[in-house]
């Protein structure tokens, strides 16, 4: 089993590394302290074809995979969390339903517009009161002739209130199913659908950068036809995508663990005490050895699942495991980078302090650490 990347693959990593550190460090501290959305590095971003990394060139994406998005998102990651969620989001829970699921006509209708980075488009999952409890959704759609007619509400959903959103792809209870159980459906809102209202940003601890809302739907209509893929098949559909997404924060969660590793050795060559570096003292380089062992176990992690999705293999167990572990080494990192860097750990002009405050969500969003155990403890047959 190789792990080295392929001459394109590196020459992609080196690309996206470059563009995190001349042109998304330079600003984005102010971003996170006047808590605005960075449009100036999204438009770039998507000139370079990230948001069409891991769809077909016939859908106008750049015909990579989905490996390549991971490799983009790590190095987005090293510097900033809010982009690096803002690509992931709008790629793996915006385009990716519509690519896994849509019909011909809605594939051409949103595509283009997703994977340029001209428009982005929302996920709407989670509930004010389900959180992890999927199959306990409340919104409901009801078939009004050729209309659905959507009442519910949406919390913490990405992408979905920006000057340049499009769309939402929503989750609602359309019916029962033969056992009883709710039948879950997927269907696609366009912003500005009357009915449909995106609440003020929420004001959040890491991640102020990128775009979060509730969503309420009151008596919304869409056309019968924004149904995404089956009737009844929500449940299904949302699973494959997260399973997928899991992946990618993954990915994300290796660059904020590898962005602290670069940080702190650079801090503790600079920062002298004692007449000395502090990275002369072993106490630092233990501290930063034990960081890089975490990040590069977390990153194998990840290209293992990475890889077995792409060869056609199960992968739910791994994309677990690969989630759950990056995803706790990236809050160990960060509070140990915070640590090295001592009282300027805590400020924020120091990029550690955005990486603790980013890391924690890591282990919440995308489906808890509790549920990764869960997930791997079922494909263990307990």
């Amino acid at each position: 089993m190789d792990f080295r990347l392929t001459d394109d693959q590196e020459a992609l990593r080196e690309s996206v590394r470059d563009f995190a550190r001349e042109v998304i460090a330079p600003v984005i501290a102010e971003h996170y302290k006047q808590h605005t959305f960075p449009y100036e590095v999204i438009r770039q971003m998507g000139k370079m074809g990230l948001f069409g990394l891991p769809f077909g060139e016939e859908h106008g994406g750049m015909g990579g995979d989905y490996f390549a998005l991971c490799l983009a998102l790590e190095e987005l990651a090293r510097v900033d969390s809010s982009v690096a969620i803002t690509l992931e989001a709008a790629v793996s829970l915006g385009a990716m339903p519509i690519y896994r699921f849509g019909t011909e006509e809605q594939k051409a209708t949103w595509l283009p517009k997703l994977l340029s980075g001209e428009a982005l488009a929302g996920f709407g999952l989670t509930e004010p009161g389900t959180g992890s409890d999927a199959a306990g959704t409340q919104t409901r759609a009801v078939l009004d002739g050729d209309e659905w007619v959507i009442n519910g509400s949406k919390a913490f959903i990405t992408n979905s209130g920006t000057d340049i959103t499009a769309m939402v792809t929503v989750t609602a209870v359309t019916g029962t199913n033969p056992d009883g159980s709710k039948e879950l459906s997927t269907i696609i809102v366009p912003t500005g659908t009357p009915g449909f209202t995106v609440a003020p940003g929420y004001s959040k601890v890491g991640w102020t950068a990128s775009d979060t809302h509730e969503l309420t739907f009151d008596d919304c209509r869409v056309p019968a036809a924004n149904l995404l893929g089956a009737r009844g098949r929500g449940f299904a559909q949302f699973l494959r995508i997260l399973d997928e997404g899991r992946i990618a924060i993954a990915a994300l969660a290796v660059g904020l663990a590898q962005g602290c590793v670069d940080e702190s050795i650079r801090y503790a060559k600079e920062r002298h005490a004692f007449g000395r570096p502090i990275g002369a003292n072993q106490a630092i380089q233990f501290k930063i050895a034990d960081m890089e062992l975490k990040a590069h176990t977390a990153r194998l992690a990840y290209y293992d699942a990475a890889a077995r999705m792409l060869a056609g293999e199960p992968f739910k167990r791994q994309a677990a495991i690969a989630k759950l572990h990056a995803s706790t080494i990236a809050v160990d990192n960060a509070r140990e980078a915070t640590q090295i860097h001592g009282g300027y750990g805590f400020m924020n002009e120091y990029p550690v302090a955005r990486f603790w405050r980013d890391s924690k969500i890591l282990e919440i969003g995308e489906g808890t650490s509790e549920v990764q155990r869960m997930i791997i403890a079922r494909d263990l047959g307990l």
